[in-house]
């Protein structure tokens, strides 16, 4: 089964939390409320250099995806 490159992600222990969950590599969790990232993957100093930069890309693309579903559900 293929998932989707993002998710939202609910939980009523973090009421005030909007979780955007990123599938693919390199997969990671934004609480969009404060901008933390939890990555879920090991990284070695090679992978951290070529991540600085696609890392902003995917946080934006995470942003946008959340953007894109909360207008879809105020339609």
């Amino acid at each position: 089964m293929e998932f989707p490159k993002f998710l939202l992600g609910d939980n009523t222990d973090y009421p005030d939390s909007i979780f955007v969950v990123h599938t693919e590599f390199p997969r990671f969790i934004i609480n969009l409320e404060n901008d933390e990232v939890e990555w879920l993957e090991d990284f070695d100093q090679h992978d951290q250099k070529e991540l600085e930069h696609e890392a902003e890309n995917l946080i934006q693309q995470a942003t946008d995806f959340y953007d894109r579903e909360i207008s879809r559900y105020d339609e």
